[in-house]
């Protein structure tokens, strides 16, 4: 048995996989978000905690044998928070997250200070990322940077917590800014730029790799039979990436979760870093990801459902299964501004066209188009990158729409795939990188893709009524500084 914990922006799953690869059961738990200003998004790490634990008493009670027979554990979380820790390793604030947009000054700062960023790192310096985070806070709380001995990203964090060893793999520590890309280890000119050094930074393995048992005293308490060896792990994006066996060139997946992306594995790194293409390791060795990446998809969706004071399924139900011209309506999906390709965390979203006719049906419809929209750029930025996508699969909590995959099919004008269980994939991948670490078995045979149980092929004319749409859409994002 082996266990795989997803630790996301807006809830914490847990997984239980059996040997045959069949997920036996599964708990989530939600978190919530505070946004202490616009732009600021922050997390209690307490909250991780209490999640997880909540998970796994719960299958203790559901599936108390099954879960006494785990020998591995995998853990994937949301990627670039930067979780400050004194001495006795307790947090010193809230967890800044991904979203975060207040460090956009200090991106310039630290490119300045470091101009060989882009070339290591393979990414554009931008205020999701971990390194900018800490120069803010080196600026504006002097006294928790001087108490600051350790900078853990979320999972890492948990990690400390279940086996009292900091340890990051090195797919969620491309997403910091202090990883020689290349090299899959710390840079010690990255770590300086920020004013820090290695001391300050968890040790690295391949995601697939065994690195720390959990506790005895946790072991115990959820009755398990032995200690679990607990893997690298992964960042979500990648974890995802194996959960559904996209493990070789030529394959690209989208993840419609709170945030968006377009990614795609590759055998060497194929950056481009000016259109704000993400470069990232992939969680086993040899292999990157290349991704485009929004800061807004399903959360889009959520937005809307607070908006009307309804459910998602009540928006979503009046739309049918596929679209059957595009909304008159256009939507700027950028709440919380964005990142591919125009790296503007002060940009924010827009609806355009509305009219005395505008019902709520057609907002919704230009709420998932948006989205799509955005993908389509970033489908642009990767094919700069000599990255042709010619169809993909979709995972996250969006992929349960049929409509909004049909959307994207048309948008992208190619075909889109969805799978039985494709909300859980980042826990289902990290619950195969805790058997990896615990078998050695070859990656190939384990990360093997799921069955597709649908495919969304584009229709002609839709797909050229979105083509002509497109440049008006893009035309729409101004810039605010």
């Amino acid at each position: 048995m082996y266990l795989g914990i997803d630790l996301g922006t807006s809830a914490v799953k847990t997984v239980l996989v059996d040997g045959a690869q069949r997920v036996i059961a599964s708990e989530s738990r939600a978190l919530t978000i505070a946004s202490p200003q616009s732009g600021y998004f922050e997390q209690d790490p307490a909250q991780w905690l209490e999640a997880t634990f909540a998970t796994l008493d719960a299958l203790k009670a559901s599936h108390g044998k099954e879960l006494a027979a785990v020998e591995g554990i995998g853990l994937s979380g949301q990627m670039h928070g930067a979780t400050l820790l004194d001495a006795s390793e307790k947090p010193l604030r809230p967890c800044i997250l991904w979203n975060d947009g207040r460090s956009a000054a200090e991106c310039r700062i630290l490119e300045q200070r470091w101009p060989e960023l882009r070339a290591i790192t393979g990414n554009k310096a931008m205020p999701g990322f971990t390194a900018p985070k800490l120069l803010w806070i080196a600026a504006h709380e002097p006294g928790i940077f001087a108490a600051t001995t350790r900078v853990l990203m979320p999972k890492a964090y948990l990690r400390l917590v279940l086996s009292g060893e900091a340890i990051e793999d090195v797919s969620d520590a491309s997403g910091s800014l202090w990883l020689d890309a290349a090299r899959r280890d710390w840079s010690d000119a990255a770590l300086a730029a920020t004013g820090l050094s290695r001391a300050h930074m968890p040790r690295l393995v391949e995601g697939c790799a065994p690195a720390a048992t959990l506790r005895s005293e946790l072991a115990q308490r959820w009755g398990m039979v032995r200690r679990p060896m607990i893997a690298g792990g992964a960042g979500d994006n990648p974890a995802g990436a194996i959960g559904i066996g996209a493990i070789e060139p030529g394959t690209a997946f989208i993840s419609l979760g709170t945030s968006g992306a377009l990614l795609a594995p590759t055998s060497h790194i194929a950056a481009n870093p000016d259109r704000v293409v993400h470069t990232f390791c992939h969680a086993i060795p040899g292999m990157w990801i290349q991704a485009g990446a929004i800061l807004s998809a399903a959360s889009c969706l959520a937005w809307a459902a607070r908006l009307f004071g309804v459910a998602e399924t009540e928006l979503l139900a009046p739309l049918g299964a596929r679209p059957q011209a595009p909304s008159p309506v256009n939507f700027l999906p950028y709440l919380a501004g964005e990142r591919t390709p125009h790296d503007d965390s002060v940009v924010r979203g827009m609806l355009d066209g509305l009219s005395h006719g505008t019902d709520r049906t057609a907002i919704v419809q230009a709420v998932l188009e948006g989205v799509a929209f955005a993908l389509a750029d970033c489908r642009d930025a990767l094919g700069d990158a000599g990255i042709a996508v010619t169809e993909a699969d979709v995972i996250g909590g969006g992929s349960r729409s049929r409509f909004w995959l049909s959307v994207l099919a048309n948008v992208l004008n190619v075909p889109i795939h969805r799978f039985a269980d494709g909300e859980t994939g980042a826990a289902f991948g990290a619950a195969r990188l805790g058997r990896l670490a615990v078998t050695s078995e070859a990656i190939e045979t384990i990360c093997t893709p799921p069955q597709r149980i649908e495919t969304f092929e584009p229709d002609r004319v839709l797909a050229e009524a979105y083509a002509e749409r497109l440049p008006a859409w893009r035309e729409l994002y101004r810039p605010r500084h």
